[in-house]
């Protein structure tokens, strides 16, 4: 059932990734996660409007009020010559752009007089379709397609145009379309800086002013080195450049500086009724650049922005001509699409990663995290770089692998966590359960083989203890011993199996692998020895008998797993090793130390603790001979003259192997008169009197060092 579970996360995460890659990649574009880029695309740009008036640019609006006075659009010719005549020559504008076509003909020569050898840019529109109508004279292209060397670049492509009668195309040879790129929701982000008729390229009426203003400088597409497609256009005047970057289409993002309109702030707005009556002063445009447009509904250059549903659009021009002078632009590059898809796989590989070994809050926290590192850098990169680039499907992909992940842990895996937690909650301690649940399916109650270490732990003189106690008093002491050496075992990664009388069974290294499960073990038995001082204080302050312990460790092959009958059933451990182990513990009353240990477990243990070698036995039940050791607390370890001490203890047990006598009890009696105290001397002693009973009975022929208990 996991397994068939996972199956169905996994499905669910790839069918995410591939729906959202499939979209990045145009594959299987998605409306609604197109939608909330573009969401998303105008709140950055409000975010980062200045909203503040740029002195440079003015609009002159052909209001409702100038409606109202000079009449109903069109205008005569006459009317807009008088127009032009006022913002040149009274007004001293330093350039004058025209938001309208004058397509069909009319009194053109006094217009064409006013224009004639002024700085004057005209509009023209650009249609496409079938049998599209071709009116007017088109102004000389920015560039060929001779400059483009073979690259193919995705351009709007138009058939037809409606521009200005050839008189006026005559007297203002500067011109540029007036063209709006609407997304598909109508809201006009991007316009088109160039665009593609018969195999030349105009530039936009915004472009054409800009480069009216600057002296006319030649127009130069800039193509990305090695590859196909247009990063940008650059304006080459001498050793003079100025880069503007585009969009895969030719076209840039307008930088809307704030709201729309005459009350906007962004722009003065002058009323042409106003300038045609003079009443506004003489001079008053010195130096300005001029578009002339209309924000009167009845003209209809109303368009939809994510600035306003209602904006003029002599006014977006405005805004992609102010941000043409400042180099200010956002643009989105030709490289995107393919950002977008490594992001998607990047992102779907960090999730997967790391989601599933996580905690629920982790989890929200790491998503959250993410989701807002995405953010982040998306801003960054528009605000700091001018890169607008797409980010909605990677939010999406977050938010989705997020709730796929959630929803299986909570369902599925929040049952296997319980389950677990149940199982091993009172073996295993509370931290490796919680490790143990990040990854819930490695972890069964199956049988299996592995290596682990295997302790005994007994308590000493405990019949002494209960004589001089009350049945109650009694089960508190039990209590508190099983308590106190439990947590010893615990907080060194134990697992505890269970209690056997006054006895207790400790394993190390399942159900959560420990490479160093051994050194565990020993440092838990010293711990346990340490903690029982303190127990016995508390006895001797109370007149009562203090109590000892004996702790056995062994490690090697062992069979662990769930085991017992159909009414009792528990996660234990059985083997060879296993009764070695106990074994091992029932020596250290002979051997009068806390702590024994096999020789496989010092071996496992290496240099990380210091072990003293007790002897070399052979148990019952066991014909192989083991070597004893027992392990030097950190305080008896660091004693004074401890190296001292452990070469007299080698030399008398070499000395006892060889089977002189003599030599191994003078080292003996140097560890009793220098060492009467230490930890070890009952060691010592035990071994005096094993030598003390060779003169009646000698070792045997052949004896090889080893000693051999019958008991067990």
């Amino acid at each position: 059932m996991l397994q068939a579970a996972r199956l169905v996360r996994t499905a669910l995460f790839v069918l995410a990734l591939a729906i959202m890659l499939g979209h990045a990649s145009g594959v299987l574009p998605l409306r609604f996660v197109t939608q909330l880029d573009l969401a998303i695309d105008d709140a950055r740009l409000r975010a980062g409007m200045p909203n503040t008036r740029d002195p440079r640019i003015v609009i002159v609006d052909i209001d409702e009020a100038s409606l109202a006075r000079i009449g109903r659009w069109p205008w005569p010719r006459a009317r807009i010559a008088a127009l032009a005549e006022e913002l040149f020559a009274r007004q001293r504008a330093a350039l004058v752009g025209f938001d309208m076509v004058f397509a069909e003909p009319d009194d053109d020569a006094r217009l064409a007089a006013a224009l004639t050898g002024r700085a004057a840019v005209l509009g023209f529109y650009l249609t496409a379709g079938d049998g599209a109508a071709r009116v007017g004279v088109l102004p000389a292209p920015a560039f060929d397609a001779a400059a483009l060397q073979g690259s193919p670049v995705a351009f709007s492509r138009w058939s037809g145009f409606a521009a200005n009668v050839a008189p006026l195309a005559a007297a203002a040879p500067a011109a540029g379309f007036f063209n709006a790129l609407p997304d598909a929701d109508g809201n006009v982000r991007s316009l088109p800086l160039i665009a593609q008729l018969d195999g030349r390229h105009y530039e936009s009426l915004a472009l054409a002013m800009l480069r009216r203003y600057a002296g006319t400088p030649a127009v130069r597409p800039v193509l990305p080195p090695g590859g196909d497609g247009l990063v940008g256009v650059a304006l080459q005047q001498g050793a003079q450049q100025l880069f503007v970057p585009v969009d895969a289409r030719g076209a840039v993002r307008v930088p809307y500086r704030g709201a729309g309109g005459p009350r906007g702030g962004s722009f003065d707005y002058l009323p042409a009724a106003d300038l045609l009556d003079g009443r506004v002063p003489a001079a008053a445009l010195t130096g300005k650049l001029v578009l002339v447009g209309s924000s009167a509904p009845g003209v209809f250059d109303l368009r939809s922005t994510p600035v306003s549903e209602v904006y003029p659009g002599v006014e977006v021009h405005a805004n992609l001509l102010s941000g043409l002078l400042d180099g200010r632009g956002v643009v989105v590059p030709d490289w995107a699409r393919g950002f977008e898809l490594l992001q998607l796989l990047v992102v779907a590989a960090l999730l997967a990663l790391a989601l599933p070994r996580l905690s629920a809050a982790a989890g929200i926290a790491a998503t959250l995290g993410l989701a807002a590192a995405l953010m982040a850098l998306n801003l960054w990169l528009y605000q700091a770089r001018g890169l607008a680039l797409p980010i909605a499907s990677v939010l999406l992909l977050t938010a989705l692998v997020y709730a796929i992940t959630a929803g299986w842990g909570y369902v599925v895996e929040g049952r296997t966590r319980r389950s677990l937690t149940r199982l091993f909650g009172t073996y295993v301690p509370p931290e490796l359960v919680r490790q143990m649940a990040r990854d819930p399916q490695r972890y069964t109650m199956q049988a299996e083989n592995r290596v682990l270490s295997v302790m005994f732990c007994d308590m000493r003189n405990f019949t002494r203890v209960s004589e001089a106690m009350p049945p109650e008093e009694l089960r508190v002491l039990v209590n508190r011993f099983f308590s106190t050496m439990t947590v010893a075992i615990r907080e060194h990664r134990g697992t505890l199996d269970k209690y056997i009388g006054d006895a207790i069974m400790a394993f190390w290294g399942a159900p959560v692998e420990d490479g160093e499960h051994a050194q565990h073990a020993v440092q838990a038995a010293l711990a346990m020895a340490e903690r029982l001082r303190g127990l016995n204080d508390e006895l001797l302050g109370r007149g009562l008998p203090q109590i000892g312990l004996g702790i056995g460790i062994n490690t090697g092959l062992v069979c662990v797993g769930d085991m017992g009958s159909d009414i009792r059933r528990s996660y234990t451990v059985m083997g060879d090793a296993v009764n070695l182990a106990s074994r091992i513990e029932a020596l250290t009353r002979f051997y009068g130390v806390d702590v024994l240990v096999g020789e496989s477990t010092c071996v496992a243990v290496g240099g990380a603790l210091r072990f003293v070698e007790v002897d070399r036995v052979r148990v019952k039940g066991k014909e192989r001979a083991v070597t004893l050791f027992t392990p030097l607390s950190s305080a008896h370890a660091g004693a004074h003259r401890i190296d001292e001490e452990m070469r007299l203890w080698q030399l008398a047990l070499a000395s006892y192997r060889q089977q002189d006598a003599p030599q191994a009890l003078a080292s003996l009696e140097a560890l009793r008169t220098g060492f009467e105290s230490s930890a070890l001397s009952g060691l010592y002693r035990q071994l005096g009197e094993r030598l003390g009973q060779w003169s009646s009975s000698p070792p045997p022929p052949g004896w090889d060092g080893t000693h051999t208990f019958d008991s067990k």
